[in-house]
């Protein structure tokens, strides 16, 4: 009892000293690195800033004073196709990437677990038989010799039985941090979690998007190839009159092949984008992917409230993924500290030891020890004071990681709001050309038909056309498909 009394004391002066003398050891036995750990910075303007004129005022829709915040909205309420939802809904359940993920989870939590058990007593169940022969020139030889054993049966086998314990008391709080730490992880593992929902729900809603636009370009192509025989039949018809030449139907004949080879292509990336979304959703079969494609020149790209970049961090999975692996590293660090601190444990055993089984489970038999250690590590202090700059490293490490998600975070929702506006302008223009060009056609086949204008004049008139239309669908796509990236980019999509 004075062994464990002299122990304590020994550790608890060793804390006194440590807890008192932080900054004189600052470069001592304990603490020989100058550490200065990295804090994160919150890298962004408070507000979302357009790099214009202070006259320059927020796109229509896209206020950033507001408290509001599209990314609250549930995936479900920002998409009203049911054909989408049932879509995200089934990659949600079958996606191997997702499920991947949550076995990652999954091993995370087993950690966490594990790290638990480490700052509890082990105690086991102890059996053994031991033979030994003892010699004549030692000890238990010599009194081998004094003391008659011959009337032993055995005396030379040992019986042994009984529960033993080792405890390492966790004064430093090195095993408890890595425990904070294992679950720190565990939440990073989470909000990893949510951030893959938030990509795949938005991977899922683009290539379902850019196929209705497929649907709409090749769409675009049967009405033009309709046109373009009807002009090639013509363009026959005068030929034979003596009223055109063979160039004028070459000519006509090249445009129907080459609009029909653009819908071969069409053809081949609908093939494909439907392969890529049955490839994210987890299905097998041949069946077509359901939509309804007439619907996509009509919808509605509705505003969005972006709020202010500080709920960047409240909604953004990655940002809150960064921020929990930046406690993980810094409770790292403290465990890995501590390795240099000396550690006090203690070992007990008790149970029955004996000569002969019938004796084994005698009272007399009773036998226990118990130990207490203080030990400092000494030769291998190199090895713990590389681990510890290891772990320094890694910390700062991932608070620049942080300061680089963030950054990134701000950086895509102003890209996106930027994109939204310029594209609605653009598609607007765009819009008004097709419907000159419509106009256009109609004129210069009127006009080719009364020999006012050249053949040539309605081909270019007919491929302008052509060329406007997929440009416009295009547009189209590319708006819906900024609607849901900057909605991706706010943070929504997991919820």
């Amino acid at each position: 009892m004075k062994f464990i009394k002299i122990i304590s004391l020994l550790s608890a002066l060793t804390l006194f000293v440590l807890n008192t003398q932080e900054p004189v050891l600052a470069r001592s036995w304990f603490h020989p690195l100058n550490l200065v750990q990295k804090e994160p910075k919150f890298n962004v303007p408070d507000k979302y800033s357009y790099g214009q004129s202070n006259e320059y005022k927020s796109p229509d829709g896209f206020e950033s004073e507001g408290l509001e915040n599209a990314a609250h909205v549930s995936w479900r309420e920002f998409f009203s196709d049911p054909f989408l939802i049932r879509l995200i809904e089934t990659a949600l359940s079958n996606n191997q990437e997702f499920n991947i993920f949550l076995q990652d989870i999954e091993i995370a939590r087993n950690e966490v677990k594990e790290k638990q058990a480490e700052y509890l007593p082990k105690v086991g169940m102890g059996m053994g038989i031991e033979n030994y022969a003892v010699s004549k020139n030692t000890r238990d030889g010599v009194l081998d010799k004094i003391i008659d054993r011959n009337d032993l049966t055995s005396r030379n086998l040992a019986l042994n039985i009984g529960p033993n314990m080792t405890w390492e008391l966790d004064i430093w709080k090195k095993l408890r941090n890595a425990k904070d730490a294992a679950r720190m992880r565990l939440m990073a593992q989470y909000e990893g979690r949510n951030y893959l929902i938030s990509r795949l729900v938005a991977e899922i809603a683009r290539c379902y998007y850019e196929l209705m636009a497929l649907d709409n370009s090749l769409k675009i192509l049967d009405e033009n190839i309709q046109i373009q025989e009807k002009a090639f039949l013509k363009m026959k018809l005068l030929k034979e009159y003596a009223k055109a030449n063979n160039l004028a139907v070459n000519r006509f004949e090249a445009q129907l092949l080459k609009t029909k080879s653009q819908r071969f292509e069409i053809s081949q990336k609908i093939v494909e984008k439907e392969n890529r979304l049955k490839f994210l959703s987890g299905m097998y079969d041949s069946a077509p992917i359901p939509r309804n494609s007439e619907k996509l020149m009509a919808m509605q790209v509705d505003e969005l409230q972006v709020g202010v970049p500080t709920q960047l961090l409240e909604n953004r999975p990655d940002i809150r993924q960064a921020e929990f692996a930046i406690k993980a590293a810094k409770l790292d660090l403290k465990s890995v500290q501590a390795s240099l601190y000396p550690s006090l444990s203690i070992n007990a055993t008790t149970g029955f030891s004996a000569f002969g089984s019938a004796l084994l489970f005698n009272p007399k038999s009773l036998v226990y020890n118990l130990m207490g250690d203080l030990t400092a590590p000494l030769i291998n202090r190199k090895a713990i004071i590389a681990r510890i700059a290891i772990a320094d490293s890694y910390q700062t490490q991932v608070v620049l990681n942080y300061e680089q998600t963030l950054l990134q975070a701000y950086t895509e929702v102003l890209n996106q709001m930027l994109n939204i506006r310029n594209i609605q302008q653009s598609f607007e223009t765009k819009q008004r050309e097709v419907r000159l060009l419509d106009t256009s056609v109609d004129i210069a086949n009127n006009l080719f038909q009364y020999a006012k204008a050249d053949y040539v004049e309605v081909l270019l008139t007919q491929e302008e056309k052509l060329n406007a239309e997929k440009e416009l669908v295009e547009l189209k796509m590319n708006l819906i498909g900024s609607k849901v990236d900057l909605y991706r980019a706010l943070g929504g999509g997991w919820r």
